[in-house]
């Protein structure tokens, strides 16, 4: 059996069930894991992409606040065409420090940049990366508008948001091709957002769904088997740079679909 393949709602993009996270790509500091690392090298890199990709993940999840993500995945991937790549927008890191820009022209101007780094024509889903605040970026700032802009010039295929409230989601998924939710056993709220969203036929993408490898060891079966089986979920992103990790979450995904 070999992992399935979902539709990301109704954007026409079709995506593996589980993706790989890129943070740790890119950024080693101010990170929420539980244990430090140092960054891969660039044949480490490209030999987790090979193996990703022999497991059947076709979907990687970057941002511009994860170092130098974008640019190591615009250098090292292959048949860009087999990918869907998903990167964000609001959120910058620099010099160790994250701040936020949810304006046009930034929004703009990250845009661009990210097409740059990962040396595409065009970005599969663009995700806000919210600050905290959805309802204020989504009602009080021309970010999600800026976005729809650059979608219909053809530069983005699905846009959406990722969120930190339910309310905020919900909006999201209105408004949006596909929203990125919290959602594991410990943290239950995120499934609001999921069944709204599912009604819609948007696209759900579910983070933390192994609660960034904090309390996972032996729970990783029960936490894919908890989000994987919700109806509506399109894809859970997970990160890793350790290839026995990446194999080993692979099997328990097929296997609590198969049961």
């Amino acid at each position: 059996m070999t992992l399935q393949k979902r539709a990301l709602g109704q954007s026409g993009i079709i995506v593996s069930c589980l993706g790989l996270g890129t943070v740790k790509f890119g950024r080693n500091q101010e990170v929420k894991y539980p244990r430090s690392f140092s960054l891969p090298s660039d044949d480490m890199v490209l030999n987790l992409l090979n193996q990703a990709e022999a497991l059947g993940i076709n979907f990687l999840d970057t941002a511009p606040a994860y170092g130098s993500s974008e640019q190591r995945l615009g250098r090292l991937l292959q048949r860009r065409q087999d990918w869907v790549i998903c990167t964000k927008v609001g959120e910058e890191f620099i010099t160790g420090k994250s701040f936020f820009d949810f304006s046009g022209p930034h929004i703009r101007n990250s845009i661009e940049r990210s097409l740059r780094n990962l040396k595409t024509d065009y970005l599969d889903l663009v995700l806000v990366h919210s600050d905290g605040n959805d309802i204020g970026i989504i009602d009080s700032t021309d970010c999600l508008e800026t976005l729809t802009i650059l979608k219909k010039a053809g530069l983005i295929r699905a846009i959406g948001m990722s969120t930190k409230s339910v309310e905020g989601g919900i909006k999201a998924a209105e408004l949006t091709d596909a929203v990125m939710v919290t959602y594991n056993p410990d943290n239950t709220a995120g499934g609001e957002v999921i069944d709204y969203a599912s009604k819609q036929n948007k696209g759900v993408i579910i983070k933390k769904a192994l609660n960034s490898g904090h309390d996972c060891e032996g729970g990783i079966v029960k936490n894919l088997d908890f989000s994987l089986n919700h109806n509506g979920v399109s894809s859970i992103v997970f990160g890793t740079i350790n290839p026995d990790h990446l194999a080993s979450n692979v099997a328990c995904a097929i296997k609590v679909l198969r049961a």
